[in-house]
């Protein structure tokens, strides 16, 4: 039998839904500790590997070991931060598009309404004994959700706006979707939702054709009371550009939960310009995905595209090593 091994944090519940997953087709085993003598066999003789973390789970000698043809399977959706320099040519790597779409939507659509509703100023101004009701807020109703990138997360977001009365328009790498939109294009059609957005998500993954693909001329074709949230990465919106939009633009409302430096990367939290000082942001931690009971779910997902592999079938979201060569 297929031998899987996991190395994601100890998580009885996500144990669980991995072994559902692959039940009659894999010995799902957990990597022994580090020290532990087994621990070079159990990587030598893995058909697949499910991560969390790749680089705090296995170091560089240990990834190795890894045989031919072994799936490093990515419980993350955002592979840009592996390690890909240690990891060999021999391995295919997946990521794990789509498994935290849920909770993402809720969050974005949560950012969307507070900002188009200003809910955080008034509640500052509040605070402060500032009684304002002269502050208009956003009537969402006949307005426009574009989306730079329309994969799973897109997708939850726009099934979220659409009920409120929101058109959506949208650029993938296809050009096409089965979901009901008003308008699908490539990224040669950026300037197009751009300007017709009044509510941008940023949806696509880090990679060397996205890095700094928002920056000040594309955020010029956007409307200066538009609003922007950037569920992805930060380094996809150019950091200066943005900070004097919004400077410029008091209207120009933004959201961030990817930023430019992350302590789980990088190794702190920091910024170039003071976003903070701003009160057209509003920013989360890169929390979007982080609810109670998503980690099984996400591990069942990943598990559910290595059976995939395993039985022969060709498995998704297959990771192109060439995309992320910065």
């Amino acid at each position: 039998m297929k031998k899987v091994l996991v190395t994601f944090p100890d998580d009885q519940a996500a144990d669980l839904a991995v072994a559902e997953a692959l039940r009659g087709v894999a010995e799902c085993l957990r990597i022994p500790k580090a020290g532990d003598p087994s621990r070079s066999d159990a990587l030598k003789g893995a058909d697949a590997v499910i991560t969390f973390i790749t680089q705090k789970e296995m170091d560089q000698e240990e990834l190795a070991l890894l045989k031919e043809g072994c799936l490093l399977q990515s419980m993350q959706a955002g592979v840009d931060a592996l390690p890909f320099d240690d990891i060999p040519e021999r391995v295919i790597i997946c990521a794990n598009t789509g498994a935290w779409a849920d909770p993402m939507g809720e969050h974005i659509l949560g950012m969307i309404l507070s900002l188009g509703k200003h809910l955080q100023k008034c509640h500052d101004r509040l605070s402060k004994g500032i009684f304002d009701r002269g502050i208009i807020n956003t009537w969402f109703r006949g307005k426009t959700c574009g989306f730079v990138g329309f994969g799973g997360i897109a997708k939850a977001v726009a099934r979220l706006v659409r009920p409120i009365g929101m058109k959506v328009i949208a650029v993938n790498t296809s050009g096409s979707t089965d979901e009901e939109v008003e308008f699908i294009g490539t990224l040669q059609d950026l300037p197009r939702v751009l300007e017709g957005s009044d509510v941008l998500v940023i949806a696509v993954p880090l990679t060397r054709k996205t890095r700094g693909l928002i920056g000040q001329k594309e955020l010029a074709l956007m409307k200066d009371d538009a609003i922007l949230i950037n569920p992805a990465r930060g380094a996809i919106i150019d950091q200066k550009a943005l900070y004097e939009r919004m400077k410029a633009f008091p209207e120009f409302r933004v959201g961030i939960d990817a930023w430019w430096e992350e302590p789980l990367v990088q190794g702190e939290f920091r910024l170039d310009h003071p976003f903070f000082e701003l009160d057209n942001l509003l920013g989360s931690p890169h929390n979007t995905n982080l609810v109670g009971g998503i980690f099984p779910v996400a591990a069942g997902i990943a598990a559910k595209n290595v059976r995939i592999f395993l039985e022969g079938g060709e498995p998704k979201s297959v990771v192109d090593r060439k995309d992320y060569q910065f």
